[in-house]
Parts: structure tokens; sequence; C-alpha cells
């Protein structure tokens, strides 16, 4: 294979490898919210996964795997299917119900292959998305979790909101990016946790819904709050199982897969009590950022 069909990628500290397969079709440009994250090689990276975009690629035959679900999420719909050597295969579909990508790959999805099909908006969707799922599960096993989150940073902490999609997430941010000095926007919908040394790390990511945020930088996490929609403004603490509780949701995970899901969990559990966990029952006004700031924000002199 030509070197110019292979790229590497940074993310949050880890390397992937894409390999293109001679195509008219697919290419480097399917990508765009990677290129921030694009790395020249390996460097002092690890491997995480390697990935090859392959249109000959062709679904494993149905004496070798098992049907397990059909996922919603929220802009598709994934069927999943666990192989026979303990691997598994995606078909991913977009919104319209189209397949754009079969994705196939090992047990601990260190090494996968995928199919793209469809116009060029479709095989973006389909390769970014089987993207965001490989990194989820190879990297889970590594006290890395991908969560469902808006994510700010302020002085070199990130604060990640999390709750139900409608919720108001993205909403809470942007009243902190408007009325809190020394706000950016990290990422708006996927960001990533590490648990480094027993410090919780939160990285931006190429993923992140409607909002175009892809940046490649990370923050200490100085907490998660739970968003509540509310017609006051007030915050709790929360620990415990409580905390796990609300994160669990958060974060991509196949309960089905044991080894996964308990590596999951282990990462979870490790958040909680690493992390400032918060409810926040709020109105979409300028008065919840302020009270959400003043519980949950970390001082000028805090552990760094």
């Amino acid at each position: 294979m030509n070197d110019t069909n292979i790229f590497y990628f940074r993310i949050a500290d880890f390397a992937i490898r894409l390999q293109f397969s001679q195509s008219p079709y697919n290419s480097i440009e399917l990508l765009p919210s990677f290129q921030p994250f694009r790395i020249d090689g390996l460097l002092e990276a690890p491997l995480l996964f390697s990935l090859t975009i392959d249109d000959q690629l062709r679904p494993v035959s149905k004496e070798c795997r098992e049907k397990i679900r059909n996922i919603e999420t929220g802009n598709g719909k994934t069927t999943v299917d666990r192989l026979t050597d303990g691997g598994y295969q995606f078909i991913l579909h977009d919104i319209q119900q189209r397949a754009c990508c079969l994705l196939i790959t090992n047990k601990d999805f260190s090494n996968c292959h995928c199919a793209l099909t469809g116009n060029q908006d479709m095989r973006s969707f389909g390769l970014s998305n089987a993207l965001m799922l490989v990194f989820a599960f190879a990297s889970c096993h590594f006290h890395t979790l991908l969560i469902h989150a808006s994510l700010v940073r302020q002085q070199d902490w990130g604060y990640a909101f999390i709750a139900q999609s409608g919720t108001g997430k993205s909403t809470h941010v942007s009243l902190w990016l408007r009325y809190l000095p020394n706000c950016d926007l990290m990422n708006d919908d996927n960001p990533i946790v590490r648990i480094i040394d027993n410090k919780a790390f939160i990285y931006g990511s190429p993923w992140s819904g409607k909002t175009p945020c892809y940046r490649n930088i990370r923050a200490r996490l100085g907490a998660i709050t739970h968003i509540h929609r509310a017609s006051e403004n007030y915050v709790e603490s929360i620990n415990g199982i409580a905390g796990f509780a609300a994160l669990l949701p958060a974060c991509s995970s196949m309960k089905w897969d044991h080894d996964i899901y308990s590596s999951i969990c282990d990462t979870i559990t490790r958040v909680v009590e690493t992390v400032g966990m918060y409810n926040l029952y709020c109105r979409p006004d300028r008065e919840a950022a302020m009270v959400c700031h003043a519980r949950i924000h970390k001082k000028e002199n805090a552990e760094t």
C-alpha cells in the first residue's frame, strides 16, 4: 500500500492509524474534523488501534455471527453482531436509515476494517462514527471514557455538563461563555475523560455533534454536573452510587460485553472518587451560570 494512504492521528494522547485502500470515493477528505489531531507518525504515543478502509470488505457469513441488537443512536441506527472469534460486526445507518458503513473488529478493537457506501456525506458520516465507536471501546481498557457532554474550560480546568438530550447542556455552557470570564468551549458533544496517575483529565475530540468544535486540547477535569430543568437555580453535590448512576448513561458502553462493560464501570468508579460530581437544577438564565460556577469551580490555588 502506498504510504500516502496511511495517516496517523493523536486523540486524547492515543495514536490511531488509518489506511485507505485505493478508491475513487474514499480519502482523508472525508474527515475534516480530524485535521487538528493529525500527526506525522507514532512518535511517543502508543498505537491504540488501526482501521483499514476498504470497500471490498463483505459481511461475515451468518454462520459465524450472532445478532445482538439494533441500537438507536439519535442520529441513526447501528446493527450489532458478535462474531464467533469474539470480535464484532457493526452496520451503521444514518438518520434516513441508509446503510453507510460496514465495520468489522477484533475482540479488543485494536485491528478493524470497514467498507463505506453511498455519497460523500454518507461516507463521511459512516467513517467518523465508526472511528468514534472503535475509539470508545479500544480505549476503555486504559481508564478512558468517551462521554456525551458539553465541555467548557476556565483557567486550565474543564467542567463537563451531562443531561438527557434536549435538557440544555449546550445552553448552560453558552451561559458560562457569555457571562463568566476566561472561559472557552472545549467540545460540545463527545469529550474524552482519562484517569492518569490518579488524576482525571478531559480532552477535546474530533466528535462534537452539531457544534463544530474540534480542538486537540486537554485540561484537568474539575467537575461533572448533571443538569435538570427546574424553576429555581440550585446545586447539590452527589457521590458514590448516585454519582455512578448519573455518569453511566452518559458513557459509550456495551453492556452485553463483560470485559468492556467492566472496564467502563471501573473507570466510572475512579472518576466519581476523583472528581466533584453535582446535580444542577436550573433555568436557562445568567443566574444559573453564576450559581453553578460559585459551587463547582476550582479556586486559583487548587491542586494542579
